[in-house]
């Protein structure tokens, strides 16, 4: 009876070291708010450096959040931010529907008519780490739809006049816009750990010193 016991003791410790052992269950990244001028001061500085850089190491646009809805990242997005929301045809054709690309403040009704810009483009982000990234982040980093203001349909004029200027160089012709933009260009940079260099991070001292300086800055570290 005393080895049947002994027995059943070892085999109730043998099913409980898979419990004991197994690691804990990764905690979601905790969401971060602070003021615009602390969130500058949270961004590193550092030279860029665009050797090596291609559009294509960026792939985009996948099949977007959602693999089943038959939408890429860029159909995803607009669906998500239309103001009214278009007709979603075979193949995701969109027809109808509105936007305001906040950029410029401007009403559009013909999808055709927007790009998806990335918040901090795919040079910059380049320049500022994501060469040292493996091609799955970058992918992930340009078809970002889990923070809402890393991807943004605007009007096709004013994201080619961005290009891939950062706000040293290129403000939205909106005076309206500045702040969100600012705020937004910072947040994306906290949330991939982007560095700046030395005239974009002056540039963004200027708004959160000055008329931007009660702007509020949200953002989650990307996984």
């Amino acid at each position: 009876m005393i080895k049947n016991l002994l027995r059943g003791f070892s085999a109730l410790s043998l099913a409980l070291v898979p419990l004991l052992s197994a690691p804990a269950a990764q905690a979601a990244p905790t969401a971060e708010v602070t003021t615009l001028a602390d969130a500058v001061g949270l961004v590193q500085t550092t030279e860029e450096n665009r050797t090596g850089y291609t559009r294509s190491s960026f792939k985009h646009w996948n099949s977007g959040d959602n693999a089943s809805d038959g939408c890429n990242t860029r159909n995803e997005v607009l669906l998500a931010e239309a103001v009214v929301a278009p007709t979603v045809g075979a193949g995701c054709k969109l027809t109808g529907g509105t936007w305001i690309s906040y950029y410029d403040g401007q009403e559009v009704t013909n999808a055709g008519s927007l790009d998806i810009d990335h918040m901090v483009p795919l040079a910059e982000a380049w320049d500022s780490g994501a060469s040292a990234w493996t091609p799955a982040r970058r992918e992930a980093y340009a078809n970002d739809q889990a923070a809402d203001i890393s991807l943004v349909a605007v009007t096709a004029r004013t994201n080619r006049s961005k290009s891939d200027q950062d706000p040293a160089d290129w403000m939205p012709p909106s005076p309206d816009a500045e702040c969100r933009y600012v705020g937004e260009w910072v947040s994306t940079k906290l949330r991939w750990q982007l560095t700046a260099d030395d005239r974009e991070l002056k540039a963004l001292k200027v708004y959160a010193d000055g008329p931007c300086e009660n702007t509020i800055v949200r953002y989650t570290p990307a996984a």
